[in-house]
């Protein structure tokens, strides 16, 4: 039986003066003057930051970016007759075999009726199937970058503004990771979530953003930024030992550094760039002491980059407390999604590999006794052209999208998955699909529940407020309520 799900945080901690809020935000890439009309639409007098932990909570967020743009109509696909059949005729060579034949899709039985559609899983993606069916995954479907509600209607007369660069890469990824499709920002909304919840952490000498995947846009805030490791661990200063005690070359080179780290310079940058050495070296040695036990039971992850880097997330996770973690957030990066041609073939080694990685992180949570406080999701630039453009699919808008941890509402389909037929009341030409869902109310579920209270998520994501009521009971989606 699932554990019974947390209420909304709310707003406790210690209090934050406007001065103080103001002067960390000072050097944001939002400009003072919807920052100012935030502050004052929240009517900051005190507090800002999200709810404080119980005893021993964790809970942490793991963005998997899937980059270059995942054909997700191939990855969730109706499998009913009426709906497969749709799909086949506007997929046309891109279409998988239906349910039942050799390679079909995989069945799924959602709890939610959504009118009798049935809907199935990429052949390639049993472990994932298998967390739906046993209640620790969900789908979001149809989600994707908007400035305000959007009909086909408002799209075609351009009533409605459209998003930055829509359907381009560079735009696109940096849109879904900062959540402002109306501007540019070098502040991502993790960046932005750390900003607000990083006091809630005792230690704040490694960062609560972690990157398997070097510097991100994603995890860049204000004030905080992320800590980028590999999938063997932390990166430290080549040759260096923190506590050397043989007379080697290592020792040589230790003690130079020490000697280096110790000295009082009177020139102010290089008595700065000391300083950062000094921590540099202090959070690897942290992060590599907290970071380098085994995972309980020694669980088995595929011999893949992707695995492996969930992997070291797992072993991060395990090492929370010697961290001083109670909120993180983890970016790992799976590259290759562009698929211009052999949509069918790629897909089939590529899902295959999301699949088996996902499944024995979860194996992982498990193992740790974490997988409740633990939440996985997926992003990627955008979906793809339903139509064939005789080799592959191109750049699109909506696409689907999974969500997997033990806290999840499992076993549900999200959204309203739309009706494949050509020239439908969402395509804006060659299967483009105007989003159902806004990444901003994909978001808000997922910061909400790793602890950014109600009236603080305008600060998470300035947009937030054209899709959500932060005042109303209900969730914005509803996978994490």
């Amino acid at each position: 039986m699932k554990k019974p799900h947390a209420p909304r945080p709310i707003q406790l901690g210690k209090p934050i003066t406007r001065r103080r809020f103001l002067g960390e935000a000072s050097c944001a890439a939002v400009s003072a003057l919807p920052l100012l009309n935030t502050l004052l639409n929240l009517k900051l007098a005190g507090e800002v930051a999200g709810a404080e932990p119980g005893a021993g909570e964790y809970r942490a967020l793991v963005c998997l970016f899937l980059s270059g743009g995942n054909d997700s109509f191939n990855m969730l696909v109706p499998r009913g007759a009426t709906e497969y059949a749709e799909y086949a005729l506007i997929r046309q060579d891109l279409a998988l075999p239906a349910e039942g034949q050799p390679g079909g899709l995989l069945p799924l039985n959602p709890t939610n009726p959504m009118g009798g559609l049935q809907l199935g899983l990429h052949p390639a993606m049993p472990e994932l199937q298998q967390l739906f069916e046993q209640g620790d995954a969900a789908f979001v479907t149809n989600v994707g970058t908007l400035i305000e509600p959007m009909t086909k209607a408002q799209y075609q007369s351009g009533s409605v503004p459209r998003p930055l660069g829509l359907f381009s890469h560079s735009d696109q990824v940096e849109q879904w990771q900062t959540s402002l499709p109306d501007t540019r920002s070098g502040v991502g909304w993790a960046g932005r979530l750390a900003d607000v919840l990083r006091g809630l952490n005792a230690n704040d000498k490694v960062s609560m953003n972690i990157s398997l995947a070097g510097s991100n846009l994603w995890q860049s805030g204000r004030t905080v930024f992320p800590y980028a490791i590999t999938s063997s661990g932390a990166v430290g200063l080549q040759g260096y030992t923190l506590n050397y005690t043989n007379n080697t070359l290592n020792q040589i080179r230790s003690a130079a550094v020490d000697g280096q780290l110790a000295q009082a310079y009177s020139n102010l940058l290089a008595q700065t760039f000391a300083n950062f050495k000094k921590d540099a070296v202090e959070s690897y040695d942290l992060f590599s002491s907290s970071t380098s036990a085994d995972l309980p039971g020694n669980p088995a992850f595929p011999s893949t980059n992707l695995a492996r880097q969930l992997q070291m997330v797992a072993k991060t996770i395990a090492g929370r407390q010697g961290l001083g973690m109670t909120r993180q957030t983890f970016f790992v990066n799976y590259g290759g999604w562009d698929h211009h041609d052999e949509v069918i073939n790629n897909q089939q080694v590529m899902l295959g590999y999301v699949s088996q990685a996902v499944g024995a992180f979860y194996n992982a949570l498990v193992a740790l006794g974490v997988q409740d406080q633990v939440t996985l999701f997926t992003a990627s630039d955008f979906g793809r052209t339903l139509t064939s453009n005789g080799q592959g699919s191109d750049h699109a808008w909506g696409g689907n999208y999974f969500v997997v941890g033990g806290g999840v509402n499992g076993r549900q389909i999200y959204g309203q998955y739309p009706s494949l037929y050509q020239n439908n009341s969402l395509d804006v030409g060659r299967g483009r699909l105007i989003p159902g869902i806004s990444v901003d109310q994909y978001f808000a579920e997922l910061a909400l529940w790793l602890g950014v209270s109600p009236a603080s998520l305008p600060l998470v994501l300035p947009n937030i407020d054209r899709f959500y009521d932060t005042s109303s009971p209900a969730w914005p989606v509803g996978f994490l309520a």
